[in-house]
C-alpha cells in the first residue's frame, strides 16, 4: 500500500460543511494551548460527530473504517504488534492479507507513525480507520497478560528450592522490579484493574493454584500448575501489606495503596489458612475517578428526588440495605459527596474507610484496641457533628446509639444487612431495639442490589423459556407477562463473550410515614408491612429490575437472580 496522503483534517471538514471556519479558528486556538490532535479538540467541543469524522477519512484516503469494538481479535496477529509500538502510535493489528498486514488506526493520516509501525513489524501495512475510544479499549482487553502470568508462573516455579517456605523472607530482599515474583504480582493487578475487577482472589489448591478475578459480580478463572509459587507470591502481598509473613495459621488482614499509570487503586488485603496453604482475597477500590455523585450512581430521576430529600433533612436516620457487595458504600459516599459544604460538620464511623473525602472527619474502628463501632460513636456526639454516617450498625448498642442520635438533632446515616426495606425495620426491631425508638428515628430505608448491564454490542432479543415464563406469569400478572419483551447479550469480543459488560443499580425506597410508625409503636408487624406495600410511590426491587429488563438493560435471569436474594 501507499503510504498515507497528509490532509489537514480542519480544511477538509470545513470544506466538507461539516464544521465552521469560527469554530475551525477556536478550535486551533485551543489545539495550541492543551497540545491535543485537533480532531479530539473538535470532538469534545462538541463541533463535529466522531463518527462524521471518520467517515470523511475513510473516503478521502480510500481506506476502511472497521468497527473494532466488537472484532474477533485473532491473539497470533495481535502479538505482530508490540504492545508498546501499539499504545504509542495508537494503531492494532487486525488481519493477515495478501496486500499486507491490516492496521487499524485512530489517525490514518500520521505519516510518521505509518513508517515506524512498517519498521516494527517488519513487513507491508494496510490501514483501516477506528474509533480512539474502542482502540483504548480494545487494547485493554487484548493486551491481557494471560501467558506473561502463566510464563512467569512457570519461572518462578524453575527457580523454587525444596524449602518453598523460605521463601517469604527471601523476597524481602528483593528490590529489583525484576523479580519474576514481583512482575507477576504486577502483571495480575494491571489487568484486575483494566478489566475493573472489584476483586481477586488467589487459591492455593491441591496441584494448581488459582487465580480469579470478580468481574461485575462474577468470578472469572486462570488456573496454573504451578501451585508452589503460591508461598513466594502471598508473601510478597503480605509484605506489601505490612503483615507477619511467618504467620501463616492465623487469618489477617491489611491494606496498601498501588499506583498504576495513572491510577490511585487501594487494596484491602485478607489471608485465609486453608488446607493448601494461604489464600488471598484482595478488594480492589479505584480512587482515580472519584467519589460519584447521586446524578452520576443511576437513580432513577423520581427517586433520585426522593433520595435528596430524604438527606436534607435535619435530623433523623437514613438507612440503606442490602447483602454485601450491592453498592451500598458507594450510596451513602454519593449521598455525603451532595452534602458536604463548610457549614456542616460531618463525622463518618467506618470498618474500614474505603474513600477519602475532604472536610470529612473520618475514623477507622479497631477492635484489637477496643474501638469498636458503639465506643467511637458515642465519642463522635461530643464533637458537636451535624451529620454522622456509621458504616454498618452490627449489634444493638450501636443500634441504639446511632437511633438515639437521629432524634437528638442530627442526621444519620448507615447500612443494615438486610434483603429489602420492609424487613429492615423488623431486623432493628429483632435486634433488641425498642419499637418506639425504630418509629421515631427512621425516616426512610433504602434497599438496593447491583444487575449487570447487556452489552450493548451484541444485544438481541431474547424469547423466555416454560421455567422463565412461569415465573414472570407468577410475579405480575398472566397477561402482562404475555406481552413482555426482553433482551439477552449473545456474546461478544467486547463483553469477554458473557454478554454483559457492566453493571446497573435497582432500588427501592420506603419512608417511613405515620401510618407506618404507629404500625411499629403497636409492634403490629402484619400492618407494618400491609401499609408499606400500599404506598404510592414504594415500587418493590423486583418490579424495578423488571423495569430494567423491559427496556433492555438487563436480562431476566438477572431479575430472577435477585429475586431469589429477596424471598
Amino acid at each position: 500500500m501507499a503510504q498515507p496522503k497528509r490532509i489537514r483534517l480542519g480544511d477538509l471538514l470545513v470544506e466538507h460543511k461539516l464544521i465552521s471556519e469560527t469554530q475551525l479558528t477556536g478550535a486551533l486556538t485551543e489545539q495550541k494551548k492543551s497540545g491535543h490532535k485537533l480532531g479530539r479538540v473538535l470532538i469534545e467541543n462538541g463541533y463535529v460527530k466522531e463518527d462524521d469524522v471518520l467517515d470523511l477519512l475513510s473516503r478521502q484516503l480510500n481506506v476502511p473504517f472497521v468497527d473494532i469494538s466488537t472484532y474477533e481479535f485473532k491473539p497470533e496477529v495481535v502479538k505482530i504488534l508490540p504492545e508498546t509500538a501499539a499504545r504509542r502510535y495508537r494503531a492494532l493489528a487486525l488481519e493477515e492479507t495478501p496486500e499486507g498486514l491490516l492496521v487499524g488506526m485512530t489517525d490514518p493520516t500520521n505519516i510518521f507513525a505509518y513508517d515506524d509501525l512498517v519498521r516494527v513489524v517488519k513487513r507491508e501495512i494496510r490501514i483501516a480507520v477506528v474509533k480512539e475510544g474502542d482502540l483504548v479499549a480494545a487494547m485493554d482487553r487484548v493486551y491481557q497478560h494471560g501467558a506473561e502470568i502463566q510464563n512467569l508462573a512457570t519461572e518462578i516455579g524453575e527457580d523454587m528450592v525444596e524449602n518453598v517456605f523460605d521463601l517469604g523472607a527471601l523476597n524481602q530482599g528483593i528490590s529489583s522490579s525484576d523479580a519474576p515474583v514481583v512482575k507477576l504480582i504486577e502483571t495480575v493487578f494491571e489487568d484486575a484493574v483494566a478489566a475493573k475487577a472489584s476483586d481477586i482472589h488467589i487459591e492455593p489448591d491441591e496441584k494448581v493454584l488459582r487465580i480469579r478475578r470478580r468481574i461485575d459480580g462474577v468470578l472469572q478463572e486462570q488456573v496454573m500448575d504451578e501451585k508452589a509459587i503460591a508461598p513466594a507470591v502471598v508473601s510478597r502481598l503480605k509484605l506489601m501489606a505490612g503483615l507477619d509473613i511467618s504467620e501463616r495459621r492465623l487469618p489477617q488482614d491489611g491494606r496498601f495503596n498501588l499506583k498504576l499509570k495513572t491510577k490511585s487503586v487501594d487494596v484491602r488485603f485478607s489471608t485465609m489458612p486453608t488446607q493448601y496453604g494461604e489464600a488471598v482475597v484482595m478488594r480492589l477500590l479505584d480512587h482515580s475517578e472519584g467519589v460519584l455523585s447521586l446524578d452520576q450512581i443511576g437513580l432513577v430521576p423520581v427517586l433520585k428526588e426522593r433520595l435528596k430529600k430524604a438527606i436534607h433533612r435535619p435530623h433523623g436516620l437514613l438507612l440503606v440495605t442490602g447483602p454485601t457487595g450491592s453498592g451500598k458504600t458507594t450510596t451513602l459516599y454519593s449521598a455525603l459527596n451532595d452534602l458536604n459544604d463548610p457549614t456542616k460538620k460531618i463525622i463518618t464511623v467506618e470498618d474500614p474507610v474505603e474513600y477519602r473525602l475532604p472536610r470529612i472527619n473520618q475514623v477507622q474502628v479497631n477492635p484489637k484496641i477496643g474501638l469498636d463501632f458503639a465506643r467511637v460513636l458515642r465519642s463522635t456526639l461530643r464533637q458537636d457533628p451535624d451529620i454522622i454516617l456509621v458504616g454498618e450498625i452490627r449489634d444493638q448498642e450501636t443500634a441504639e446509639i446511632a437511633l438515639r442520635a437521629s432524634i437528638t438533632g442530627h442526621l444519620v446515616l448507615s447500612t443494615l444487612h438486610t434483603n429489602d426495606a420492609i424487613s429492615t425495620a423488623l431486623r432493628l426491631i429483632d435486634m433488641g431495639v425498642e419499637g418506639f425508638l425504630v418509629a421515631s428515628a427512621v425516616h426512610a430505608i433504602v434497599a438496593q442490589r447491583l444487575v449487570r448491564r447487556i452489552c450493548e454490542k451484541c444485544s438481541t432479543d431474547y424469547t423466555l423459556d416454560a421455567g422463565q415464563q412461569a415465573w414472570l406469569s407468577e410475579t405480575v400478572s398472566e397477561e402482562r407477562a404475555t406481552n413482555m419483551r426482553f433482551k439477552q447479550g449473545a456474546g461478544c469480543q467486547a463483553c469477554g463473550k458473557s454478554g454483559y459488560k457492566g453493571r446497573a443499580p435497582v432500588h427501592e425506597m420506603l419512608d417511613i410515614t405515620g401510618e407506618l410508625a404507629d404500625a411499629l409503636r403497636n409492634q403490629d408487624y402484619a400492618a407494618f408491612k400491609e401499609r408499606a406495600l400500599a404506598q404510592k410511590q414504594f415500587i418493590p426491587l423486583v418490579d424495578s429490575a423488571l423495569a430494567l429488563a423491559e427496556q433492555g438493560t438487563t436480562s431476566i435471569d438477572e431479575v430472577i437472580r435477585i429475586s431469589g436474594w429477596i424471598e
